[in-house]
């Protein structure tokens, strides 16, 4: 097999001809196998956008190619291989299935492991339901909402599968996830994404696949408390109540499972204050985006997101997260009394808006050194000022732009956030350094991507959990808590990973880890 590299191929043109293009291109007699192994979009050009793809083939003429174009190589794909392991004795009981776990869970039964779930939100099906009645009658579920349940906080997101990481583990991910239920394309796609419908049903598969397998998936189910015999797990506590013998816990929890960071440091069990950030979710008309990134070609093109990233005066970073194009703010508070926004959208990204995380950094330096949760503290105290500056109903504070350089609150985006916004000041919710570290970066952002900066985006606050604020510190060699034998922090929550990718691929490692 080889790979052909840097194919540049007109927009308009359909994807089903690329074979035929490529034959033509290097005058091949023949293509036995034909496989896209990449596709993006190039426009740092407005007046020359294009699609690059990369192709996988095999043909007759493969060594006089290889000779004779330096855009292609002799290509083999390295399969995953999961290592061989010793007897575990017991079950192993993975805390939490959002990405981590269910790729921890997934990966372990199909390696003949006995797994046990615990997931203290609800199924998919469930959960859509209790997410719905928060937006809609403002009635919180704080065990089933858009942080806790089936899928994790990443279920009601875009689904973005982007990471900058280089694993092999990261390919058996985009598989797996293929396999059950996610469209073909993440696969090749430079930027994948699942959206959020989707997202849906491929987690309800993968749980049905762990079923099968002879695991056990545990809802409404919380690790409340983990049992040792010296320095080794013995067993944990479900619910207050039920006790589950085992020597191997892991803990892939999430980033919004505060009552368990609690517990964990209540136990001595090592951890450590980390960077993570704070900010808003800022909307601009999708249209605008377009137009900013692909000029005259954005009618030709799916619609368009954007990365930036600027640094403060202060010397604060300051960036966007989790762009959603065509998406919506959902309302994702997990605690009564509590303002979280997030970003979703569907896979179609067919909304008029497009949202992202505007963040900036909050470093352990800005905290109490004496309190290893004083980063959760922060979090909360801003999301309750955000629940009291918006009427204490759930609504969420909104300002533009404009207003925040001294102009008028007043714009003809729609916001996207429900149950309701009121338009008023950020600075009524975040802390005075965040608001001016966002101010000391628009206008760099702007000249970033043309009209980021518009005096009518919208601003809605705060997001809050982006990342979360501590590290449970683990071994490099064996993934092991440093405190505790048999107990592997894991995932995003336990501060190892960044977003849905990253985080199922750390699932995977600590499962080869328990077995080894």
């Amino acid at each position: 097999m080889i790979r052909i590299s840097n194919i540049r191929y007109p927009l308009g043109k359909p994807e089903s001809e690329l074979e035929g293009f490529v034959k033509n291109r290097y005058k091949l007699r023949e293509i036995t196998s034909f496989e896209i192994a990449k596709k993006s979009v190039d426009a740092r050009k407005k007046t020359d956008v294009h699609y690059v793809y990369s192709v996988d083939i095999s043909c007759a003429d493969e060594a006089r190619l290889i000779c004779v174009y330096k855009n292609i190589s002799a290509y083999e794909r390295e399969e995953y291989v999961f290592p061989r392991g010793g007897g575990i004795k017991g079950p192993v009981v993975i805390a939490g299935f959002g990405p981590a776990g269910m790729m921890c869970a997934l990966t372990l039964a199909q390696n003949g492991y006995r797994v046990i779930v615990l997931e203290r939100g609800k199924n998919v099906e469930e959960r859509q339901k209790d997410v719905d009645e928060f937006i809609n009658n403002r009635r919180l579920n704080v065990n089933s909402n858009v942080q806790f349940g089936e899928g994790g906080a990443g279920t009601f997101s875009d689904g973005k599968l982007t990471t900058g990481i280089k694993d092999r583990r990261v390919r058996r991910v985009l598989e797996e996830f293929y396999r059950h239920g996610a469209p073909k394309e993440i696969l090749y796609l430079a930027k994948p994404h699942i959206g959020t419908d989707n997202l849906c049903g491929m987690v309800k598969n993968i749980r049905e696949d762990i079923i099968k397998l002879g695991g056990e998936v545990r809802f409404l189910s919380a690790l409340t408390d983990i049992e040792t015999e010296g320095d080794r797990v013995k067993a944990v506590i479900v619910n207050g109540t039920e006790r589950i013998e085992t020597e191997k816990v892991v803990l892939a929890t999430g980033h919004s499972a505060r009552d368990t960071l609690e517990m964990l440091c209540s136990k001595g069990i090592k951890m450590e204050a980390k960077t993570f950030s704070v900010g808003v979710r800022i909307e601009h008309r999708q249209s605008r985006i377009n137009r900013a990134q692909y000029g005259d070609a954005a009618g030709l093109l799916p619609p368009a997101d954007y990365k930036l990233n600027a640094v403060s005066r202060d010397g604060r970073g300051v960036y966007t997260f989790c762009m959603c194009p065509g998406g919506e703010v959902i309302a994702s508070a997990s605690e009564e009394r509590c303002i979280v926004t997030n970003g979703m959208s569907r896979y179609a990204r067919g909304g008029e808006n497009a949202n992202s995380a505007l963040l900036v950094n909050i470093y352990p330096s800005d905290l109490d050194p004496n309190d290893v949760l004083a980063g959760v503290e922060l979090q909360r105290e801003i999301e309750n000022r955000g629940f009291c500056a918006g009427g204490k109903d759930y609504t969420a504070v909104c300002e533009t732009v404009g207003h925040l350089y001294g102009g008028k609150n007043e714009t003809d985006i729609v916001p996207t956030y429900r149950p309701a916004v009121k338009f008023g000041k950020i600075a009524d919710v975040l802390p005075e350094y965040v608001v001016t570290a966002i101010k000391d970066a628009l206008p760099e952002l702007d000249r970033r991507l043309n009209g980021f900066a518009d005096p009518e985006a919208l601003m809605t606050a705060p997001e809050t959990r982006s990342s979360s604020p501590v590290r449970i510190v683990r071994s490099k060699d064996t993934l092991e808590s440093v405190s505790i034998r048999g107990l592997y922090p894991c995932g995003e929550g336990a501060g190892y990973a960044g977003g849905i990718t990253s985080a199922a691929v750390d699932g995977i490692r600590t499962a080869e880890a328990v077995v080894k």
